[in-house]
């Protein structure tokens, strides 16, 4: 048996027609190994442009190597991929200092701004409230504030009546001498504190005043409260029920028709106070449905500004040193707000009272603000700090230079 399969043996490896079982020669390698480095080119080419290009920058490997590195023993401790780094963010998201955003911009708004046409304008009241609730139902926003362009992402807003604690921090810039400081401390708490019981919570009355002898008068029930604020003393009277005419002006007149009527307000008004430094401007409040302040030209009969407060509006009053307006609200905060004049902008909140706030009068000097509410309570505020005003004497002591330091070298 084993002469007969040494002969078979013999006649397999004698015979040329039989297929070759051999192993595939270093040629066939290689022309395997570039053929399938190509199909796989074209097959990342196809998938992704971006990927093509870094796999055309590499160098070919030779058909040697691929062999070496696939029979190659694989080492006890695997190597781990390398992923790549991601890239960094710009430092200026959203756009360039000179190239505008086209995600931020809205250029449909821009067109419309550009084109029209300044003489066809109206200044009337109307025309320019409906043109707001045009452009609010299709912009979404007040076209007259908004930009043509937009550089960059804008910040998220801050919360209404935010302040930021570290303001002063980063804002430390050089500044004139001669500049004034803007900003004041406000005391958030009360100065004082009295008790208010059987007031009326009527929307529609006005039950406190502070006259010009610093004398307190409240009404009180069926009683009239008297309080010095500069003794602490208090008096009572009593009082039959009547009604009161807050101002009343006596003279001949041929014409009994309004000089002006205002109807922009959608809920009863109240709040009412002439402005002390211009006197043709009368600033009033609407109620709970209009949540309104606004402010009236009474020479045109023009609406000159106005400011949606989010509350009812109970009582207005001004500050003449400041040039700022104070307004009392009720739900759902009760607070008292002072507004800068004439950018009706938030000075301070203060808050104390648990109802609504009814009644506001100031005090002789302008410092202090009291306060009625439907809490029973009578609150007294020093908002407005005397401002100091320099004499002349004593800033020509200062200007006049010292003898010492004449001689002091």
């Amino acid at each position: 048996m084993s002469q007969f399969k040494f002969w078979n043996e013999v006649n397999g490896l004698l015979n040329m027609e039989g297929p070759v079982s051999g192993p595939v020669p270093r040629w066939q390698k290689k022309k395997e190994a570039s053929s399938s480095n190509n199909s796989s080119n074209n097959s990342i080419k196809l998938r992704s442009l971006s990927c093509s290009a870094l796999n055309s920058t590499k160098t070919p490997v030779k058909g040697s190597e691929n062999d070496y590195q696939r029979n190659k023993t694989p080492s006890k401790t695997p190597k781990k991929n390398r992923t790549p780094t991601p890239n960094k963010g710009s430092k200026t998201p959203g756009g360039d200092r000179f190239i505008p955003s086209r995600s931020a911009s809205n250029l449909d708004l821009a067109y419309l701004k550009l084109s029209q046409d300044e003489a066809k304008k109206s200044d009337s009241p109307t025309h320019k409230d409906l043109q707001k609730a045009m452009s609010e139902n299709l912009y979404g926003t007040d076209i007259s504030n908004q930009r043509i362009l937009t550089y960059k992402n804008k910040p998220p807003s801050a919360p209404e009546g935010f302040q930021n604690p570290m303001k002063v921090i980063y804002t430390q810039t050089k500044t004139p001498a001669s500049a004034k400081s803007s900003s004041r401390y406000i005391p958030q708490a009360p100065d004082r504190i009295l008790d208010a019981p059987d007031i009326v919570d009527d929307f529609y009355l006005n039950l406190i005043d502070w006259g010009s002898n610093n004398v307190l008068a409240a009404a009180l029930g069926s009683h009239v409260y008297l309080w010095n604020a500069g003794k602490y003393n208090l008096h009572t009277r009593y009082m039959p029920p009547f009604c009161l005419l807050y101002r009343v002006s006596g003279a001949f007149h041929t014409n009994s028709t309004p000089l002006h009527t205002f109807t922009a307000h959608q809920a009863a008004v109240k709040a009412l106070s002439w402005c002390p430094w211009q006197p043709h401007l009368l600033a009033s409040g609407g109620g709970t449905a209009d949540r309104h302040i606004r402010f009236w030209n009474c020479n045109t009969g023009s609406c000159v500004n106005s400011v949606d407060t989010k509350s009812q509006v109970s009582a207005l009053l001004w500050s003449t040193s400041y040039k700022e307006l104070i307004s009392g609200h009720g739900f759902a905060n009760n607070e008292i707000v002072i507004w800068k004049y004439p950018g009706v902008t938030k000075v301070a909140e203060l808050t104390g009272h648990t109802a609504r706030v009814l009644h506001l009068a100031m005090s002789p000097d302008g410092t202090t603000i009291l306060s009625a509410g439907a809490d029973e309570t009578l609150r007294l505020w020093k908002c407005f700090p005397k401002i100091a005003v320099k004499s002349k004497d004593t800033e020509k002591v200062k200007a006049k230079p010292s003898a010492l330091k004449q001689c002091i070298r």
